[in-house]
């Protein structure tokens, strides 16, 4: 059991790590999308916050498939499985019941979907604060002011 609680915990760790990282990469994508953007506030507001969840997007893509090579290394799912799908179910925790771990892995499943709540609370914190600054550094129609760090 302490074996699956220190991978569970180590694969956590990288994926923080790789959610930290992207928020760096949140803000630079989001400030050029800001100066691409035209001035009319509705056009940099939808700039902004596509460039930003799209990054995110791909930020949960990439957990997942860390999450996906942990099973890989581990032999956490049956034989035949889509691990990939697996890794998905679980961090999404949507949870269809249609491939479970094998016994020795039990604890994956779980932490899997414990860290993709986590890290998409994370998510959805970030795309309103983007959200927010942006709508605050618009002001007016046509009016831009900068809150990007910088």
């Amino acid at each position: 059991m302490l074996r699956q609680y220190l991978v569970g915990a180590a694969t956590t760790v990288c994926n923080i790590a790789i959610h930290a990282l992207v928020m760096v990469a949140v803000i630079k994508v989001a400030r050029i999308a800001d100066e691409l953007a035209t001035s009319r506030q509705t056009l940099r507001l939808i700039a902004v916050m596509i460039a930003t969840v799209t990054v995110l997007m791909i930020a949960h893509l990439a957990e997942v498939l860390v999450w996906s090579l942990i099973y890989v290394i581990t032999s956490a799912a049956p034989a035949g499985t889509d691990l990939i799908y697996f890794a998905f179910v679980n961090y999404t925790t949507l949870g269809y019941g249609d491939v479970t771990p094998v016994e020795r892995w039990h604890l994956l499943g779980p932490m899997t979907a414990m860290n993709g709540v986590l890290l998409f609370g994370w998510s959805t914190a970030v795309i309103f604060e983007v959200l927010r600054m942006t709508l605050m550094a618009g002001g007016n129609e046509g009016e831009q002011k900068r809150w990007w760090p910088g």
